[in-house]
């Protein structure tokens, strides 16, 4: 099944509720203080055609601690909307779910196959 698109205004909305929760986050505006000494990036928001749900893509400094920084960002997610809720104009504030990016994992494994002896033979072959 092929991915949709998504839409400028879902694009938007993703970008704008991004840049409020890193700045919640970096500001130290959440009410755990865990999140004063965590090392988190927010890498990428994806918003539901009906701007309902988003998914917020989160990465820590090395892969550390990124379970606990998932599950303390889920549970503190009730007031990241609320802020969001006050400052985007929208008729509804999306409920956020906070899962981890591995999009790095998957580039480290794409690049480790291409360094592989076998694989570089073959890419280092002419056509004939």
């Amino acid at each position: 099944m092929a991915v949709k698109e998504q839409s400028q205004r879902q694009l938007r909305v993703g970008q704008e509720i991004k840049k409020i929760i890193a700045q919640m986050i970096e500001k130290g505006d959440l009410r755990d203080p865990w999140f004063s000494e965590a090392f988190i990036t927010i890498t990428e928001v994806n918003v539901s055609p009906d701007l309902k749900y988003a998914t917020v893509y989160v990465m820590t400094l090395n892969g550390k601690n990124i379970d606990e920084a998932i599950e303390r960002l889920n549970a503190s997610a009730w007031l990241l909307k609320k802020q969001i809720g006050s400052k985007l104009q929208l008729r509804y504030t999306p409920d956020l779910k906070f899962v981890e990016d591995d999009s790095f994992a998957q580039v480290d494994k794409i690049e480790q196959l291409l360094r592989d002896p076998k694989v570089a033979q073959d890419l280092s072959k002419k056509d004939i």
